[in-house]
């Protein structure tokens, strides 16, 4: 699906006239749209795409996201979402699109229907058994955190809801984190990893902001290496891509910065890289 591009996927849907979305769709409707889907990128890429056999694999992966209960059955909505969310675009583009899924004729979205767009979107790290992650299932705590961010409005327009996606809420950051992975995959950044020494860091860099050209390669931040004079407390920053000149220069600010703050004042002042959701339940998050 990463081949996919999202004005191809509206005209695979607009061709099977999918725009009902609280229409059920049945597994011959799913096969039939993701057919024409595959179709077109066999003729793009058709050393990559088999048709067949991608029908039956996506055809499957939706069924698990979206029919647990093998009932042969998806909403519109579930098999846009599962469909638009791994495609090739641009991640505002995909918030402009699934957002537009649930908003009324006037543009507008309320609590309700923005509750149906965040639980079929949690459904994917969800059947990945990540959903603990990303505040678990119950979607309301999300919904109460965009509309306060709108001050308690009834309705939210698109313009909202983008600016609530930017904080990158915990229930909807598996997505931008997605998009950093893919683009990280063949990142090269002109920096030698103080761990390993690997030259250049292939993937994610990480970069200290508490010593001068500290950086990490993603192998050794994933596996909690650390070398000696680094804490896992001290801030770091991520890079899926080289960095800018500007952002080198505003990395060095931050240094200079940290380099007269205390080890009390980073553990006063954790950051967290997404907009926590405050869970309903309380203390241990009891999701498997």
């Amino acid at each position: 699906v990463d081949l996919l591009s999202l004005s191809a996927a509206c005209d695979a849907l607009d061709q099977h006239n999918l725009k009902q979305n609280d229409q059920p769709m049945d597994i011959l409707q799913i096969i039939n749209c993701l057919t024409t889907i595959y179709d077109r990128l066999e003729q793009e890429h058709n050393n990559l795409v088999n048709v067949p056999l991608c029908v039956d694999m996506c055809l499957n992966w939706l069924l698990n996201v979206y029919d647990t209960g093998r009932t042969g059955r998806i909403r519109v909505l579930s098999f846009k979402t599962g469909v638009v969310s791994l495609c090739k675009a641009h991640l505002e583009d995909k918030y402009r699109y699934l957002f537009k899924q649930v908003a009324s004729s006037t543009g507008f979205c309320d609590q309700r229907r923005l509750g149906l767009l965040l639980h079929d979107s949690i459904q994917i790290p969800r059947q990945l058994g990540e959903v603990a992650s990303f505040g678990g299932s119950n979607i309301e705590p999300s919904v109460r955190s965009c509309f306060q961010f709108a001050n308690n409005k009834p309705e939210i327009e698109a313009a909202l809801f983008l600016d609530w996606m930017r904080l990158e809420p915990q229930s909807m950051v598996w997505l931008p984190v997605l998009h950093r992975v893919a683009a990280a995959e063949t990142a090269k950044h002109q920096a030698k990893c103080n761990i390993c020494k690997e030259c250049p860091i292939i993937g994610f860099r990480y970069r200290l902001l508490k010593h001068f050209n500290y950086d990490i390669c993603q192998s050794c931040f994933f596996s909690g290496r650390v070398a000696k004079g680094h804490k896992m407390h001290y801030p770091m920053v991520e890079y899926c891509t080289p960095t800018t000149s500007g952002e080198d220069v505003r990395d060095f600010a931050k240094v200079l910065k940290n380099k007269f703050r205390t080890k009390r004042y980073f553990a006063k002042h954790p950051r967290m890289g997404y907009l926590p959701v405050q869970t309903v339940l309380e203390g241990d998050n009891m999701e498997t």
